[in-house]
């Protein structure tokens, strides 16, 4: 996957899609292997906001049984079996803990009798690790035993059932990219969508800005998309050149990566009313535990998201109120993170996000604005992204009037995903490259899947890039290689947060990061000067509070 501005521009492409979230992702995906050409520009990175800061789950939405989108709920658990299928490397089966009291058992155990009817196909896969079984209930005492987290007095028992963990979405989703790019995608990253090219009123490309060299570039096509997610309405108004005609609902959602309080299962808490309701997870994750979510309102400048300490602070205090087992304090968070989620502001209470759909759509705007050219694919869920990619591009096939092949994403693996049965992949990569420790073979197995042989390579050319980059962690320096010369990674942050898991467990330390920098500072060729605006940067990024000085620059002051 290379960098190439020269391709945007050559010729005018069937399709420019704006948003490298993983929307724009999988549409690329999806349009480029049925034949169209396609280009992709995203302004920052590549799965560098929303897209890389979900829960990491691939799931139905139990919850929104609920509110009766039982067809949401079906497509969500018919992605879900897909994304295991194309993507096993990353995606997997994870058991969930429901606790409940005696007036909950009957409601939550109808709720997953009709999870388990809906999921009806969850074990036509032919790899035996990635089935699911259906839900049980468990008294007090088993569930305890299973999660000493909760506390026995306030259950009557707890039900298990299987949803999926995804490791890594911003790899995922970079697969995606990585496989529309191998059937001809043009994509770039740090290119910013300015204004739209028109013919009249209709749109036939975007003016864009090239954000590394200042460049400007024309970019023409037939059909432009926005895939913007949580700018997808700013981006309609620029099309539409005033009040845009679809609106958004901005959620944000706080997660926080703390010592590990849940062990083999993830623990799904139904919040009381006296505490603000809603609902929480405790996610184990790479020998941590993730807890999220918030869900409020949230109408500031997606560009300006933060944690602050404050909300980690209220956010502790609610966890510690709703599973008093936990006992947590700052000192046992390790990261945070948040994203915004793009809901549909028509189908939404406008102050309560918690109860939105997660519905997606996509818009011709030509049909509905008379805005010939122009195409939105908004709101929706990370687990139906693919089957909104399908959607879109059998619609846009329509509006360019071509008969296209019909979608193979469903059942074509990623780039990693080439794996017949799990264990069996994860044994032969253990008896494999001796010289290296497990836990590496392990760290690039889980990553890259089928498609480690790149790394491994590196490393037998050059040992010294199968070392450890942190004592701790098991990411090593091929990693950043590869990244640079085969991802697309541009930037510091780039490497730690999305062609790797560095720096998503918190900061590895001043020595890790300046050793990444300076392999990324030889591939890229940085100067002193431009190693060092990198390491401030991405120090910068471990901090809640962005007006909190980080220890490099505190260094720097004294």
């Amino acid at each position: 996957m290379k960098r190439d501005l020269n391709a945007l521009t050559r010729e005018p492409l069937d399709l420019l899609i704006i948003g490298g979230g993983i929307t724009g992702a999988c549409i690329a995906r999806d349009a480029a292997s049925r034949g169209l050409s396609v280009g992709l520009i995203e302004k920052n990175d590549f799965m560098s906001a929303t897209s890389a800061a979900p829960s990491k789950l691939i799931h139905g939405g139990l919850r929104y049984l609920r509110n009766f989108e039982l067809g949401l709920v079906r497509e969500s658990l018919a992605e879900r079996r897909i994304w295991q299928k194309i993507a096993p490397h990353q995606v997997r089966p994870l058991p969930f803990l429901l606790p409940g009291d005696k007036s909950a058992k009957r409601v939550l155990g109808i709720g997953l009798t009709l999870y388990d009817l809906l999921s009806f196909d969850r074990n036509r896969l032919d790899d035996p690790a990635q089935h699911l079984a259906g839900h049980k209930w468990h008294n007090a005492d088993a569930a305890r035993k299973m999660e000493p987290v909760l506390e026995p007095s306030q259950m009557a028992g707890a039900f298990t059932y299987l949803d999926c963990q995804v490791r890594s979405p911003e790899r995922v989703g970079l697969e995606c990219l990585i496989d529309a790019a191998s059937h001809g995608a043009r994509l770039a990253n740090y290119v910013e969508a300015t204004s739209f090219i028109r013919d009249g009123r209709d749109i036939v490309g975007a003016n864009a800005t090239d954000a590394i060299t200042g460049k400007g570039l024309k970019i023409r096509a037939k059909i432009t998309l926005n895939a913007a997610g949580p700018w997808a309405d700013n981006l309609l108004g620029m099309a539409e050149q005033g009040e845009p005609s679809h609106h958004l609902l901005r959620s944000k959602g706080i997660h926080l990566i703390t010592r590990a309080i849940a062990d083999e299962h993830a623990v799904t808490i139904s919040v009381p009313e006296n505490l603000g309701g809603g609902h929480l997870f405790l996610l184990p994750w790479r020998d941590h535990t993730i807890i999220g979510t918030t869900d409020t309102a949230y109408e500031g400048n997606p560009d300006a998201l933060v944690v602050t300490e404050d909300e980690i602070t209220d956010y502790l205090a609610f966890i510690n109120a709703a599973v008093p087992g936990a006992k947590l304090t700052r000192g046992d968070v390790v990261h945070a993170y948040a994203g915004l989620r793009p809901l549909i502001a028509d189908a939404a209470e406008p102050d309560n996000p918690y109860n939105a759909s997660r519905k997606a759509e996509v818009v011709d705007h030509e049909a509905d604005e008379g805005l010939k050219g122009f195409f939105s694919a908004i709101g929706g869920k990370w687990t139906t992204s693919r089957h909104v990619a399908e959607v879109a591009v059998n619609m846009i096939g329509k509006r360019l009037g071509r008969t296209l092949p019909k979608s193979a994403t469903a059942s074509t693996p990623l780039p990693g995903g080439h794996i017949e049965r799990l264990e069996l992949f994860f044994e032969r990569t253990r008896d494999q490259h001796l010289e290296l420790p497990q836990a590496t073979k392990k760290e690039l197995a889980l990553t890259y899947g089928s498609a480690a042989g790149p790394l491994f390579e590196l490393i037998g050319a050059d040992p010294a890039l199968g070392e450890s980059i942190c004592e701790g962690r098991d990411e090593v320096a091929a990693q950043i290689i590869h990244g640079v010369r085969e991802e697309m990674a541009l930037s510091l942050e780039d490497i730690v947060f999305r062609r790797t898991g560095l720096g998503t467990l918190g900061n590895p330390g001043s020595a890790a990061l300046s050793k990444a920098a300076n392999l990324m500072g030889e591939e890229l060729g940085w100067g002193e000067a431009t190693v060092q605006s990198e390491l401030k940067a991405v120090h910068r990024l471990f901090y809640a509070d962005p007006k909190q000085p980080s220890d490099i620059e505190q260094g720097i002051a004294s």
